[in-house]
C-alpha cells in the first residue's frame, strides 16, 4: 500500500510542479540543498517566507486561506520534502478536528465532519531559491457528500490567491492509500506536535 502511495506521489510531481510552485518568495534563499537542511535551518527559511505565503494565499479572499492562520499547527516546523511535489509542508487543523488529528492514529482513524486541514508549502530549487507553493486543503464533509473520496473534499489555493483546479481523484488516488488513517498523510514523526 505504501509503495503504491509513493508511486502515485512521484507520478504527481510533474503536475504539482505546474500548480503555482514558481512564485518568488521575497528573496529567501536556502543555505544548502533541501535534503541537507537541519531543523533550525528549515525554521529560518519558513520564518523568511511565511508572511509572503500568507499574503499570497489571502489575495483571493478564500475562506480557508483567511482563517487557517488562527488554527493550531500540527507540526513543529515544516516537514521535510516528500509528498506534494517535494515541497516542505506546514500543517494546520481547525478546532473541530485538531484533537483527533493530533492523535496521529494510524489504525481506524475517523475525523469528525467539519474538520479542515490546511498545509502551507514551499520548495527549494536548484539555485537554492525558496519558492512558494500552494496551500493544500482537505475538508471532511462525510461519505454522503463525497462518497468517492472517503468523505473528503480536496482543494488548494495557489500562491497568487487563485483556486487550484484539479479532479478530486488526483488527490484521493494517493490519500486513499492511507485508509486506516482516514486518508490523512500525517506530518513526519519527528516534526509532529505532542497532544
Amino acid at each position: 500500500m505504501v509503495k503504491h502511495a509513493i508511486k502515485m506521489a512521484l507520478a504527481g510531481v510533474a503536475l504539482l510542479g505546474s500548480m503555482g510552485g514558481t512564485a518568488a518568495a521575497g528573496g529567501c534563499v536556502a543555505p544548502k540543498p533541501a535534503s541537507d537542511l537541519s531543523g533550525p535551518e528549515v525554521q529560518a527559511i519558513y520564518d523568511c517566507i511565511r508572511d509572503s505565503m500568507i499574503k499570497g494565499y489571502q489575495k483571493g479572499g478564500d475562506e480557508v486561506a483567511m482563517a487557517y492562520t488562527g488554527w493550531k499547527a500540527a507540526s513543529k516546523l515544516p516537514a521535510a520534502p516528500g509528498w506534494h511535489g517535494e515541497r516542505f509542508l506546514m500543517t494546520f487543523v481547525n478546532d473541530i478536528g485538531y484533537a483527533t488529528y493530533t492523535e496521529f492514529n494510524d489504525e481506524d482513524a475517523k475525523m469528525p465532519v467539519g474538520t479542515v486541514v490546511a498545509k502551507e508549502s514551499f520548495k527549494i530549487n536548484k539555485k537554492l531559491q525558496v519558492k512558494r507553493g500552494p496551500l493544500f486543503i482537505m475538508t471532511k464533509v462525510g461519505d454522503a457528500e463525497a462518497p468517492d473520496t472517503g468523505g473528503w473534499i480536496y482543494g488548494g489555493i495557489l500562491p497568487n490567491g487563485k483556486k487550484m483546479k484539479f479532479k478530486q481523484s488526483f488527490c484521493h488516488d494517493c490519500h486513499g492509500n492511507w485508509d486506516t488513517q482516514d486518508s490523512l498523510g500525517y506530518p513526519l514523526e519527528e516534526v509532529r506536535v505532542s497532544n
